[in-house]
């Protein structure tokens, strides 16, 4: 009894940094976090759509833009980008549902159609009537199809190295991965982070090492649910290319030239199917511009908007 005693006394003595490794490395990324919205002025909400709680961030004034991040990414991805944006405008970026701090239900499809109707319902909960809508990846293509179903609520429409265009050119890095079974973005060990990292940025933001750690953690954590969604999306076969004849809105296509889940081609596919677009195209940038690149997506994207009707 003795010996069990000191087996579990000394297991529980191994534990015990490791547990307060966690809760540090948590507690600085909420930090983190939290400073990166107090820079930008942004605050915390939440609304309940359905059966979804759907978390947002919100600051600034002016007319509102509406940011939607791409997958298994959260509302924080705008916070850089937001900071230089919130002086001259009203600031909401949403957890896509599904995603970050809202609701996650397995028995809802979380596809491109399903969840531009689920944000028709956020918009109308957050008492929006018109606002510019942006997105980046997954984000562009339901801003995409969201600007071709409600036009009249869509006054610029951004589309940031999107998904959901098909008959590009070239083919991306991502499309082979995946054609081959192997999906880099589902993390299934902490380890698997460092290729995400890899496959989104070609220069790394500095990310402090806890932080990094314990966003690694969440991501092997929601690897199951992020492969559900994941299947969701691919299952209904989406392409933004039947959208874009329906989409009125001017629109800015904003993507990073060095792109390995989306490639830069598909910006002529885009181009063609929008004659009244802005393109520019961010050199030796990757997957997430407004993370990445957040000072120079700024400048772009406030020309973009002060030169809009």
């Amino acid at each position: 009894m003795q010996k069990r005693a000191g087996v579990l006394c000394a297991c529980v003595l191994l534990m015990v940094p490791l547990l307060a490794s966690c809760s540090i490395s948590e507690g600085l990324y909420r930090l983190a976090m939290k400073t990166e919205r107090w820079l930008a002025g942004l605050s915390p909400g939440s609304v309940q759509v359905d059966d979804h709680q759907v978390s947002y961030l919100e600051g600034g004034q002016g007319q509102t833009i509406l940011f939607l991040h791409g997958f298994s990414a959260e509302k924080d991805n705008w916070n850089r980008l937001a900071r230089h944006l919130t002086p001259h405008y009203r600031v909401v970026a949403i957890d896509v549902p599904g995603f970050g701090e809202s609701s996650k239900l397995a028995e809802v499809s979380y596809g491109i159609p399903s969840q531009v109707s689920r944000l028709d319902r956020v918009v109308a909960a957050l008492g929006l009537q018109t606002f510019h809508l942006a997105g980046n990846s997954m984000g562009g293509a339901i801003a995409a199809e969201y600007a071709a179903r409600f036009p009249d609520k869509v006054l610029t429409l951004a589309l940031l190295n999107t998904a959901g265009v098909t008959g590009c050119p070239h083919r991306s890095e991502l499309s082979r991965l995946l054609e081959k079974g192997d999906n880099p973005l589902l993390v299934r060990r902490p380890e698997d982070f460092e290729r995400v990292l890899d496959m989104v940025f070609v220069k790394r933001p500095w990310i402090p090492g806890p932080v990094k750690a314990h966003a690694a953690r969440q991501a092997a954590q929601g690897r199951e649910f992020d492969d559900k969604v994941f299947r969701d999306l691919h299952l209904e076969e989406f392409a933004i290319n039947d959208d874009l004849p329906r989409i009125r809105a001017r629109t800015l296509i904003l993507w990073g030239d060095t792109d390995r889940l989306t490639d830069v081609s598909c910006t002529e596919v885009l181009k063609q199917g929008l004659p009244e677009s802005v393109t520019v195209v961010l050199k030796d940038c990757g997957h997430i511009p407004m993370v990445e690149r957040p000072g120079e997506t700024a400048e772009h994207f406030l020309a973009f908007l002060r030169n809009s009707p």
